[in-house]
């Protein structure tokens, strides 16, 4: 079973990449969304994702404080931003970060789903 975490702000956002993903991964998988990353942090432990979509710009703790504080300690999710900013300073500095996968904005398109899961449903980049 491939566990994906959702951490954004935005229930439209939520809602849209989660019925892309379970549309378009041929394996059995469940996704575990939050609005916000203080309530992500408390749960991820426990759910050890395989995969994690991020949003940068939240209230309170932002994609960015997550990423200081994460430290996945059985194994590391891949983590892909997903932010509607398209700001080349916020690309760059994703791109700082070793467990980030890759930058992508939003929304989430069925390009990207197979890009990141590929035919099985495992990333293989």
């Amino acid at each position: 079973m491939v566990k994906i975490v959702l951490i954004d702000d935005d229930p439209i956002s939520i809602f849209v990449t989660e019925k892309l993903i379970q549309r378009n991964i041929m394996e059995p998988c469940r996704v575990f969304s939050f609005d916000n990353a203080m309530d992500a942090l408390k749960d991820i432990y426990q759910i050890n994702p395989h995969y994690l979509f991020l949003d940068l710009n939240m209230p309170e703790m932002t994609g960015w404080d997550f990423l200081e504080v994460f430290n996945p300690v059985k194994a590391d999710p891949e983590i892909y931003i997903l932010s509607s900013s398209v700001d080349e300073r916020d690309i760059m500095k994703a791109n700082q970060y070793d467990k980030v996968k890759k930058y992508l904005s939003k929304p989430l398109i069925k390009q990207y789903i197979n890009l990141i899961f590929g035919k099985s449903g495992q990333g293989s980049h």
